[in-house]
């Protein structure tokens, strides 16, 4: 009963495949791949909306949205209508151009950065026999297609002809080149480890026990420190908080979409949060095991399960982070990438490769363990105290 809910989707796929001509099949299987992608992080992108709303609202001590519901009704439905109204506002809402801006360029910036994001889930492995396009080099054309988002962020400041817009997507290609740097490094330790690019083989690396506990990459020290660089890194590539500087609202009024108004700002809107979802995703897959119970007693819970429950903690864990750490300078965040994140993320291959090589030579599992985290552990601290010298404390003066 457990593999025939673990094969739901697999089975409900080759049953309506089934029904068209033989000729046609391939077609309606990649249509069949496509829909529900769309469909489901589509969904949990507008219920992520609402959900960081009022999720912020409770961290800060304030009402989320809670007014709009069924309409003609008292129906409240706790302001989760909320979504619903902002995209019919976003569909009827007046699109306005700048004269003196590159319409064609205007108008495919938005495109041009949801497409690549969109592009990055044909190689997540969402469950077992669950990937849309198995790759030989699946890790490779994720890094690969999302790096076209840089491109779409400068047609957008550029096409705008504003020095707002072009300041915001300077200041974005910087940061995203910045940290997807320490980004790729934290995964080439994974490749390291394993020996392939293939996203769902380093799933399959990650899917054996050691008593009850899971081999997830994360449960080692090269891992953890991994996991940990790839998460601030995913922030910085999303653009979120605290590495919101593309969209400091109180600096450049709102970066490099501030031209930009109706559909097309929510085109923006949705390729953020899709790629947040895409490289959260990635994240599973490359420490968390993808697909894998922690624990070989949970294996009867369905494999897309995991994923998604997976997915839905970090994307909360970065509501989290986005309601209560401040936003830094730039600065500030460029230090951050070049002086700490770069020189951690190089010497974190150098603890997976050791890893690996004490592995085969028999080494005590606890002295390993001690050894590789220290290796980590001292250029964490020193790398820090030379950092804390860029962040002064600010003092504060009043009026008397």
């Amino acid at each position: 009963m457990a593999g025939k809910l673990d094969q739901l989707f697999v089975a409900l796929k080759h049953w309506a495949v089934g029904f068209f001509p033989e000729a046609w099949q391939p077609l309606v299987s990649i249509l069949l791949s496509i829909v529900p992608i769309i469909a489901v992080f589509g969904g949990l992108f507008a219920i992520t909306t609402v959900i960081e709303r009022k999720g912020l609202g409770r961290i800060q001590n304030r009402l989320g949205p809670n007014r709009v519901g069924i309409p003609l009704t008292n129906i409240r439905l706790f302001g989760f209508g909320q979504f619903i109204a902002d995209g019919i506002k976003a569909l009827i809402k007046e699109d306005v151009v700048p004269r003196a801006a590159d319409k064609v360029v205007h108008f495919l910036a938005p495109i041009a950065l949801v497409v690549p994001v969109l592009l990055g889930y044909s190689v997540l492995p969402f469950g077992r026999n669950m990937v849309p396009i198995d790759l030989d080099a699946g890790l490779l054309f994720f890094f690969a297609v999302g790096a076209g988002t840089e491109l779409s962020l400068f047609m957008a400041g550029w096409g705008s002809r504003n020095k707002y817009s072009l300041l915001g997507a300077m200041r974005a290609i910087a940061q995203m080149i910045s940290y997807e740097m320490p980004l790729v490094l934290s995964g080439l330790a994974v490749v390291m480890i394993t020996g392939t690019l293939s996203l769902p083989k380093i799933v399959e690396a990650q899917n054996a026990y050691t008593g009850t506990i899971a081999h997830w990459h994360v449960f080692t020290p090269w891992g953890l420190a991994g996991f940990i660089l790839f998460i601030i890194s995913s922030l910085a590539e999303a653009n979120r908080s605290p590495f919101d500087m593309p969209e400091a609202e109180s600096e450049i009024i709102a970066g490099y979409f501030v031209e930009y108004s109706g559909f097309k700002f929510a085109l923006f809107f949705l390729g953020e949060y899709l790629g947040m979802f895409a490289v959260a995703g990635l994240g599973i897959t490359l420490f968390l095991g993808g697909w894998t119970a922690p624990f070989s007693w949970l294996t009867w819970i369905p494999s897309w399960a995991w994923f998604m429950g997976k997915l839905v903690t970090i994307v909360a864990v970065f509501i989290w982070i986005r309601g209560t750490v401040p936003r830094l300078r730039a600065d500030q965040l460029m230090n951050f990438a070049w002086k700490f994140m770069l020189p951690m993320a190089l010497l974190n291959i150098v603890v997976a490769g050791l890893w690996h090589f004490t592995g085969r030579e028999g080494w005590n599992m606890i002295v390993r363990w001690l050894v590789c985290a220290g290796i980590l552990i001292v250029p964490y601290l020193l790398l820090g105290r030379a950092l804390e010298t860029k962040f002064v404390k600010r003092v504060y003066r009043y009026a008397s």
